[in-house]
C-alpha cells in the first residue's frame, strides 16, 4: 500500500473550499478530508461545505501532484 501523505488546513470560505475542491479534483488519487469521526471524499464540494468551514481538517492523499501540494500548503495550520 502507498504512503498516505497527511496535512491539517482550514479553510476560511466557500472560496477556499472551491480552491481545495476544484484542486483535489485535478488530482489523479485519492483524495479525503475528515473532521472528529467524518471521513468524505475531497473531490465533492457538498461533502466538504457540509464539514464546515473555519475547522481544522485532516487531509490524506496517496499521490504527488505540486500544483495540489502547493495550494495545501496555503491553506496548511501550523
Amino acid at each position: 500500500m502507498r504512503n498516505m501523505n497527511e496535512r491539517i488546513i482550514k479553510l476560511a470560505d466557500a472560496d477556499e473550499v472551491c480552491d481545495f475542491v476544484s484542486a483535489a479534483g485535478k488530482c489523479d488519487f485519492d483524495v479525503d478530508v475528515s473532521y472528529q469521526r467524518m471521513v468524505i471524499d475531497a473531490k465533492s464540494i457538498l461533502g466538504v461545505m457540509g464539514l464546515g468551514v473555519e475547522k481544522e481538517l485532516t487531509v490524506k492523499y496517496g499521490g504527488k501532484d505540486l500544483s495540489f501540494e502547493n495550494l495545501l500548503s496555503k491553506y496548511t495550520v501550523a
